[in-house]
């Protein structure tokens, strides 16, 4: 009898302590997206499109119906403030289908199959110069965003390089030596491109691709000289053979984009990243992508400063 009163008084004890957990997780609330972007030398370029539901629909169309139109959009340098004007892939200016194609990275063949649709300007006084900054202002719906990046002094690579990787003889990764600055903050990111074509000649690679991890400071390099890989970022799925994801063919061709960042955009591009990787994770930490855009739009407004070397994989 002692036992069972015993027994009963541990049970009631722990049928006491229990509580019911709510979790409130709030509701979905659409919000704007901007992803614009201005390089030395080039003109700005926006997109603006509303974000989705995680349980919303996927396909082409649900795609093309998120983007905006009819925004007003401007950029200042300080001294020149342009209205930029809006201009759909499949009714573009002659000549800008280059540009516009690269930055979409999609074929220039695919641009006038869909209808996408961002804002831009063909005036050279607000294309990108090293040394300023650039204000990003954008009226929707009568809300108003702001954001501001700089294009800073680009930092050159000191070499570029491949050798075989471990036992393998034609496959290797892209290596370069960098020589960071004393006595300031840099932030670097890291773009390759193949141009040998393939069998019906067209490129191997359609637009500058980031491989994981493009994108780094020097916390931890500050104005030293050191030596880094990156992986073939066009080399993994299905189609590479076992043991060579990752890795750039005797004889490929790369050409590299190597773009200094301000911190707002390091910080915006190395958080996007980690949460990429760790999609679906239950194990993972939740990551918050910050911005440099205020008003409660999501995105980036990003200056690069890039470098271009061209690396021929021979030893």
């Amino acid at each position: 009898m002692k036992k069972l009163i015993y027994i009963l008084s541990i049970i009631s004890v722990l049928f006491a302590c229990t509580k019911e957990v709510v979790i409130d997780i709030p509701g979905f609330e659409e919000q704007i997206v901007l992803d614009g972007r201005i390089d030395t030398g080039q003109p700005p370029f926006l997109l603006i499109s509303k974000s989705k539901d995680i349980y919303a629909q996927t396909d082409l169309t649900a795609f093309l119906n998120s983007f905006v139109t009819g925004a007003q959009v401007t950029v200042s340098n300080g001294t020149t403030t342009v209205q930029l004007i809006e201009v759909c892939t499949d009714n573009l200016p002659p000549g800008s289908e280059p540009f516009v194609a690269e930055l979409l990275g999609i074929p220039v063949a695919d641009l006038a199959t869909v209808s996408i649709c961002g804002y831009t300007s063909l005036d050279p006084l607000i294309f990108g110069e090293v040394g300023k900054s650039y204000d990003l202002t954008v009226s929707f719906e009568g809300e108003t965003y702001t954001a501001t990046t700089k294009i800073e002094v680009p930092v050159s690579l000191d070499a570029v390089y491949w050798k075989p990787d471990g036992n393998l003889t034609n496959y290797g990764f892209s290596w370069a030596t960098l020589s960071d600055p004393p006595g300031q903050y840099d932030a670097y990111m890291w773009e390759s491109k193949r141009i040998n074509t393939d069998a019906n000649g067209d490129p191997l690679d359609a637009s500058f691709l980031r491989p994981f991890g493009s994108v780094f400071d020097d916390e931890f390099f500050g104005g030293l000289t050191f030596d880094f890989f990156f992986d073939n970022p066009a080399a993994h799925g299905s189609g590479v053979a076992d043991g060579l994801e990752g890795l750039y063919a005797l004889n490929d061709t790369v050409v590299i984009r190597f773009s200094r960042i301000d911190k707002g955009v390091f910080e915006f591009m190395e958080k996007k990243d980690i949460q990429q990787a760790t999609a679906g994770n239950p194990f993972a930490t939740p990551t918050n992508i910050p911005n440099n855009i205020t008003g409660g739009a999501l995105g980036i407004w990003a200056g690069y400063s890039p470098t271009f070397d061209t690396l021929i994989c021979v030893p």
